[in-house]
């Protein structure tokens, strides 16, 4: 389990590693072709802000999204017991805790810092899982409580933005005004320097993209690898997300804003290369060979 949980860390550490190569990369491009540098900071400034709304607001707007409302002792007494338990083991305090009226089962977890923390689950998770499979769910989304992957998927997602964001306003520079001041002053050479930054600026909002979902899976093996260390039994969780996976019904809470969250794509995780690699979730079989290989 300690080595999953090493192993994982390193690459989420080495993907956001990247992203920041990418944006210093951008940077650099949009000087040379558009001789802008303030754009770069800009970038970041921007996307900062427009990110602080939803890291200090996100756990209320996705409850009130996914009708969620508190669970009480009296109708989900082993649920809250459960968590009590298991963030004692996490060192870690109690989250509040939600219920999604939903026969489909699934959880997830949101919050900003294990003080703000929220673990939701839907009805159908209690009423398909036996006790075992529904702790090691709930030891699942600690892991992300305890992991601040909230905070870090914020991080990522701001890194995106900027590049999105630097790649767009070179495309327009250089549409608009950047080309024909560069043209006028370097001949022959700007064509190829042009060039790079054309390519540049349309492939890395791509490639932000799928490296940001690829640490949204790395951030999946990592959780799944600590919930199983919290609960020291890896088979439950295994279990669960096989039973998960197996079921049919929608949840019809969830939408894409949202699907990220949870601890199995309520979307629906769809067979195919290229539909795993722009996935938010690992695919369950190789969750699972991961699990029962602990």
């Amino acid at each position: 389990m300690y080595e999953h949980i090493t192993a994982n860390v390193w690459k989420s550490v080495a993907l956001v590693i990247v992203f920041i190569a990418i944006i210093t990369g951008l940077g650099y491009i949009f000087a040379e072709v558009a001789g802008h540098p303030w754009i770069l900071p800009l970038a970041v400034v921007v996307a900062v802000v427009s990110s602080i709304g939803s890291y200090y607001y996100s756990d209320r707007i996705v409850l009130r999204m996914s009708q969620a409302r508190p669970a009480t002792r009296e109708e989900h007494a082993f649920l809250i017991n459960s968590v009590e338990g298991l963030s004692l083991a996490a060192g870690i305090p109690v989250p509040r805790i939600y219920v999604i009226d939903d026969t489909a089962p699934n959880a997830f977890a949101t919050g900003r810092d294990p003080q703000h923390a929220v673990i939701c689950v839907t009805t159908g998770l209690m009423q398909k899982l036996n006790r075992v499979e529904l702790e090691a769910v709930i030891g699942h989304e600690m892991a992300h409580i305890k992991d601040y992957d909230i905070r870090f998927m914020a991080l990522v997602a701001i890194l995106a933005g900027t590049i999105v964001l630097i790649a767009d306003w070179l495309l327009r520079s250089m549409w608009w005004s950047g080309g024909r001041r560069r043209r006028g002053r370097e001949g022959g050479s700007h064509p190829i320097v042009l060039l790079i930054a054309v390519v540049a600026a349309v492939l890395a909002p791509i490639i932000a993209t799928l490296i940001q979902l690829a640490v949204s899976r790395q951030r999946e093996y990592l959780a799944d690898a600590q919930g199983a260390l919290l609960t020291r039994y890896p088979d439950g969780l295994a279990s669960a997300l096989e039973k998960i996976a197996a079921d049919r019904e929608p949840l019809e809470a969830a939408n894409k804003a949202t699907a990220h969250l949870y601890i199995y794509n309520p979307l629906r995780d769809h067979r195919g290369v290229l539909n795993q690699l722009f996935s938010t979730h690992p695919p369950i079989a190789e969750r699972v060979r991961r699990l029962r290989s602990m």
